[in-house]
């Protein structure tokens, strides 16, 4: 596949420079991107929910994150263009800290059954409770001379503390009927691998070579249901269904993208698009536990909170991992969708969306969203947005304690559950065409600030507010 979407760059690339003017009949034509441009885009994101996947369907789902983005787009000559793009996002996760409950009394692996164990419904001090997601993108664009075809290509990198990312792409677009009708296709790989971090009673097991008197268990109690201290020595003890973890660490994702855009009239835009996505190797997080209804329960910690252990008031009870998640170590998206636009008057637009998808999991969604931009006055932009979201849940879901032992694929990620949602954003735009405002060489083209506020029929919400600025090189 990446030796395609290499050929498919050159061949965009070829088709492109085909169609260049020669020498001997060369045009005036105007530069597609007049100066350098500078985008900058900064946002807030937190989260709650009482579902946390790490902890097996339970528990919470706080979670901030902080990122900032910056996009600069160089005009290299009259006909190409090239985009940088970074972005940097620092995040914190109470779930994610969940990885290592064993944390909450300080970051040492020699426990004791007095020391503070945590709950799902608390946060730990373990390294994954925060984290720094970088991203890079390099971008090209070429344009004919009659401004009718544009081929692109990209690379990209992502690198997280247990995940990293390589993608590489290409793209053609070609507009007809005097550029009122566009086509496009766009194929890219992602080539990804894991760097696993397990939930810590699973490591250790399996790291002790199931000695649950070594490392975080030395010292430790564990407790039964009943919360009667356990033989760890016995016959009856706790241990997980599987003794392995991750048996492949990459995984890779090949899409397709072709879309349909057609000026209607001089109010109407409407545009079609169908992605095809196949994704392969581990799917599945291996952070994520998952307890099942037919094995036995083992805990850590208080054993008098054994049966308050799915409430929120649970602060110092863990329950000892059944498994990870597992999924299949393939899977097929199409999403198709579409937009229309239109023109109401010189105040009012209305832009429109609807996208239906389907997976081989058994996940099938539908998402409409309408916008309605309100210009009131020359620089000022007023822009209400409403999404609504809901999905059918895949077919390897279970809630906390209702999956089987005997299941081939698991997850209790509430993801890929039965959910709907609303989403509800107000933004507004100032645009100075003139760029008055300066920053050194830069002029301040646009400002736009967003907030939007999120709900989940599951109990999950989440706000973000994001502002962002575009500059021009003077």
């Amino acid at each position: 596949m990446k030796k395609i979407i290499l050929i498919a760059v050159s061949l965009f690339t070829s088709i492109g420079y085909s169609q260049a003017t020669s020498d001997s009949t060369k045009i005036n034509k105007k530069r597609v991107l007049e100066t350098a441009e500078v985008d900058i885009i900064s946002s807030f994101y937190s989260q709650d929910g009482d579902n946390a996947a790490v902890t097996g369907g339970i528990g919470t789902e706080k979670l901030t994150d902080l990122a900032t983005s910056i996009t600069i787009s160089i005009p290299l000559n009259e006909d190409d263009v090239l985009t940088l793009d970074g972005t940097i996002s620092a995040y914190s996760s109470a779930s994610s800290s969940n990885t290592n409950p064993f944390d909450v009394g300080g970051g040492s692996d020699n426990y004791s059954s007095t020391k503070s164990i945590g709950s799902p419904w608390i946060e730990s001090s373990g390294a994954s409770k925060s984290d720094v997601w970088i991203n890079g993108d390099i971008g090209y664009s070429h344009s004919s001379d009659d401004r009718n075809s544009i081929v692109g290509a990209n690379i990209n990198f992502a690198n997280e503390y247990d995940y990293t990312s390589f993608g590489l792409g290409g793209s053609f677009t070609k507009l007809f009927n005097e550029k009122n009708t566009e086509i496009s296709a766009k194929a890219n790989i992602y080539l990804d691998s894991w760097q696993p971090i397990y939930p810590k009673e699973l490591s250790t097991y399996i790291e002790g070579n199931h000695n649950l008197n070594s490392g975080i268990f030395n010292g430790l109690n564990i407790y039964d249901q009943n919360g009667t201290a356990i033989n760890k020595n016995g016959s009856t003890v706790w241990s997980p269904l599987k003794s392995s973890l991750i048996d492949t660490k990459s995984r890779n994702t090949y899409t397709i993208s072709l879309g349909f855009s057609q000026i209607l009239s001089k109010r109407a835009q409407f545009s079609v698009f169908l992605d095809l996505v196949q994704q392969d190797g581990w799917l599945s997080n291996p952070m994520q536990r998952v307890y099942f209804g037919d094995r036995a329960n083992y805990y850590v910690g208080n054993p008098a909170s054994i049966s308050n252990y799915t409430s929120t008031n649970n602060k110092d009870v863990f329950q000892l991992a059944d498994d990870i998640e597992r999924l299949p170590q393939t899977r097929f998206k199409v999403p198709v969708g579409l937009r229309f636009n239109y023109y109401i008057n010189e105040f009012v637009t209305v832009r429109t969306y609807y996208r239906y998808y389907l997976d081989d999991w058994g996940v099938t969604s539908h998402t409409a969203s309408i916008e309605l931009p309100v210009k009131i006055s020359d620089k000022f932009t007023l822009y209400p947005t409403y999404r609504y979201y809901i999905q059918t849940a895949a077919d390897y879901f279970a809630p906390y304690e209702q999956l089987f032992s005997t299941d081939e694929f698991y997850t209790s990620d509430y993801d890929l559950s039965k959910f709907d949602s609303n989403q509800f954003g107000f933004g507004v735009s100032y645009t100075d065409i003139f760029t008055k405002g300066k920053i050194w060489k830069l002029g301040l083209k646009n400002v736009d600030l967003k907030y939007s506020n999120y709900k989940r029929n599951t109990g999950l919400s989440a706000g973000i507010i994001s502002v962002g600025f575009k500059f021009i090189m003077e």
